[in-house]
């Protein structure tokens, strides 16, 4: 098990950047899959973008809306997965989470962080 905390969001204009942080209570070094997700008002929430551990290589997948505009990434030694937002667009709106998958004695369970505001005006 591990507590996920968010940091990072707020007000920004369009075309703005923002960097969210992911700082989890524990080592993530063993953690496979984390990731960011959001949800606006009225939506279902969303992938927004992943980072997934195969041995010692890290792979990412993004939705295509974020595709070229954010980045995840992830630091073992501060705990802590980022997503840098550029040209950020007022859809890009909504509360965003983080997620961590851990597998644990056949059963694959799923964290998640308060989340935090992001809010891009026009």
């Amino acid at each position: 098990q591990v507590q996920l905390v968010e940091s990072g969001g707020g007000l920004v204009q369009a075309g703005g950047s923002l960097r969210l942080s992911c700082k989890a209570s524990r080592s993530i070094f063993s953690i496979n899959g984390m990731g960011w997700y959001r949800q606006a008002p009225g939506k279902q929430r969303e992938l927004v973008a992943r980072i997934t551990s195969s041995g010692i290589l890290y792979y990412t997948n993004y939705a295509d809306s974020v595709k070229g505009r954010f980045t995840i990434s992830r630091d073992n030694a501060e705990n802590t997965v980022y997503l840098q937002m550029n040209s950020l667009k007022p859809e890009d709106t909504g509360v965003y989470y983080c997620n961590a998958n851990i597998l644990s004695s056949g059963v694959r369970d799923d964290y998640w962080g308060q989340g935090t505001q992001v809010t891009v005006s026009s």
